[in-house]
């Protein structure tokens, strides 16, 4: 697509920065509104696979993010019931060199900001949009202003976008997340991401998740399974009560639970299973959360999200106007969303629910069908986010 657009982004999350460096360097005039006075990333830690990771290669910012993240080579859990190993991705068994990178969220949001701004994007702070238009491609803010219209409005709320029409259903259980400085001592692996569980009630993890800044201190994050209806009494209760049952599920965390000395070191986040049933309409498109939301069982969220910012990069590049970029959009993409939608709705309550029957037979079978061909290389796939050749689809290749 030679002409150059005008468009209108909501959301200044991992899609929309990514989608709006992507278009901008196109030579296309992209706005991005965040609802923030100063925009930034709201969570702690992230995993980032080798599809996101490609993205971030074709933006050229790969190597920056890997000299701030750290290598996962490994996903590693134990259930406490009976110690044994339920949970065990190898990634080395799909291909050698191949690695997940554990990242703090403000960072990699801080690389996309940097890109976008440098590529000339507009973004628009303190403007909290609640409503599209399709048809005349504008948006309209909290406070009754509207802008546009443009060629094409890009939907990158998240999850909790208004401007979705998806069920909006949370699932029973979120997390408490925090980053906190690497404890010295520590016997914590530095290249996996490790977890505890009791049946699927209770789940703590720890992963590596890089420096701030480069010769910055390494960081991981800590997160911990909760119901979402018990969260206000967790507020309420000392945080010793919260510190007790973590300690006695996984007792080597006891360094990192002395870290915390206040609940608002802790951020909860709530999850939705939902998947917008038309991400496309007229000049309106949601990627991301606002299109497929998932709890993050899998690790894909931000993957995902960058994979729809250059899944729409391209198809709106090959295709002569925006409905056929759009329609080309979806042809690249949905197969992968709906593959990783179910997978995720599967493996969500073996991890966490309130379910008895499931976490008995998944500490059972779980460790010797690890083990055998061909679990080890198909979980590692799965994992690594390439189910679905998602970058073949768009003409990315591995980078190693």
């Amino acid at each position: 697509m030679a002409e150059q657009m005008s468009i209108g982004i909501a959301g200044a999350g991992v899609g929309g920065l990514a989608a709006a460096a992507l278009l901008a360097r196109e030579g296309h005039r992209v706005t991005v509104f965040d609802q923030f006075e100063a925009a930034g990333p709201v969570g702690s830690g992230l995993m980032l696979q080798e599809t996101g990771l490609a993205v971030l290669g074709a933006l050229g910012l790969r190597a920056q993010a890997e000299a701030l993240g750290t290598p996962i080579a490994r996903l590693h859990g134990i259930s406490v019931d009976t110690g044994r190993a339920v949970l065990d991705v190898r990634y080395a068994a799909l291909r050698p060199a191949l690695s997940g990178l554990g990242i703090q969220r403000a960072v990699l949001f801080d690389v996309l900001q940097a890109a976008a701004l440098a590529a000339g994007v507009r973004l628009v702070t303190g403007t909290h949009i609640v409503a599209a238009d399709p048809t005349t491609a504008t948006l309209t803010d909290a406070a009754g202003g509207v802008h546009g219209p443009y060629d094409l409005v890009i939907d990158a709320l998240g999850v909790r976008s208004p401007l979705s029409s998806a069920p909006k259903k949370e699932l029973t259980y979120g997390a408490l997340w925090a980053t906190l400085p690497w404890p010295v001592g520590s016997l914590f692996d530095r290249s996996a991401l490790e977890q505890r569980y009791e049946a699927a009630r209770k789940m703590a993890g720890v992963m590596p998740s890089g420096r701030a800044a480069p010769g910055a201190p390494d960081s991981l994050t800590y997160f911990w399974s909760i119901r979402a209806d018990q969260y206000e009494t967790f507020r309420a209760a000392p945080l010793t009560h919260w510190k007790d049952a973590a300690r006695r599920l996984w007792p080597e965390t006891d360094i990192l639970l002395d870290q915390i000395t206040d609940h608002e070191q802790l951020t909860f986040a709530r999850y939705r299973h939902r998947t917008h049933a038309s991400p496309v309409k007229d000049r309106l498109v949601h990627i991301g959360d606002a299109w497929h939301a998932a709890s993050p069982q899998l690790g894909q969220g931000a993957n995902m999200a960058l994979l729809d910012a250059y899944g729409l990069f391209q198809a709106l590049k090959q295709e002569a106007d925006v409905p056929a970029g759009l329609r080309r959009f979806l042809k690249i993409r949905a197969d992968h969303v709906r593959l990783y939608q179910l997978m995720t709705w599967a493996f969500t309550p073996v991890y966490q629910s309130d379910g008895a029957v499931t976490p008995w037979l998944r500490d059972r079978l779980a460790a010797p069908l690890l083990r055998l061909w061909p679990a080890p290389p198909l979980l590692a796939g799965l994992v690594a986010g390439g189910f679905g050749a998602p970058l073949n689809k768009m003409g990315l290749t591995v980078e190693r």
